[in-house]
């Protein structure tokens, strides 16, 4: 007789370090490409979700610990931010993720500013500061990979992120955003919201208070 596994439960939003649902209530569901049954539900969100993230982002960087968190606190909690999937990625994607955070975790405590001598007893010095509130979005053919590549440089830098994951493959950065939450990243540092590019993504990218997007995706994604 053929073993059935027990799905994973709902996949919820993460937004200014809480587990929530989608603010309209819409879930979707995601769906096993092997045999082409749903796999769970996940929390839809939507234009009111995103505008929250952002505004939870915002927040903690202007008035949360993380900018000014020193580097190797942040370098800590870096290394600490990693998921938990399936036989296939563990050969490949664990190792890589983990060595994606340990990497830019590293970097951490040298983002420095440069001293310049510009005249006989005169000095002059540049300073490297975080950008702000980044939006991330990603595809789904290496949904922990991505997450690596896209969240670990940005918050070694100080920045806070909201990410948008892709709706064929949200299960990973919803896990991975609840081990950042258990790590101890502080809330709204790391926002992520499942959801479809036509309505997720396109609110993110128009929010006024995103800063800066960062994405990997098709000619019509960007």
């Amino acid at each position: 007789m053929p073993q059935t596994l027990a799905g994973p439960k709902p996949a919820r939003l993460i937004i200014d370090g809480e587990v929530v649902d989608a603010a309209s209530g819409e879930v979707f569901q995601t769906m096993n490409p092997a045999t082409e049954e749903p796999v769970t539900a996940v929390a839809k969100a939507g234009p009111e979700d995103v505008d929250r993230a952002v505004h939870a982002a915002r927040k903690a960087f202007h008035g949360g610990p993380w900018p000014a968190m020193r580097p190797a606190e942040r370098q800590r909690l870096e290394t600490l931010d990693n998921g938990k999937p399936i036989f296939e990625s563990r050969q490949v994607d664990i190792p890589m993720v983990a060595g994606c955070f340990h990497y830019f975790a590293g970097w951490a405590t040298k983002l420095t500013g440069e001293t310049i001598p510009i005249h006989p007893g005169w000095l002059t010095y540049t300073l490297r500061e975080p950008i702000g509130v980044i939006g991330a979005i990603i595809p789904w053919n290496f949904p922990m990979i991505m997450v690596g590549w896209k969240c670990a440089p940005a918050l070694a830098a100080g920045n806070c992120v909201v990410l948008k994951p892709a709706a064929e493959t949200p299960l990973t950065a919803v896990r991975i955003g609840e081990l950042a939450l258990e790590a101890g990243v502080p809330p709204g540092v790391l926002n992520v919201l499942p959801g479809p590019g036509s309505v997720t993504g396109a609110a993110l990218v128009r929010h006024p208070g995103v800063d800066k997007i960062t994405f990997t995706g098709s000619t019509e994604v960007g």
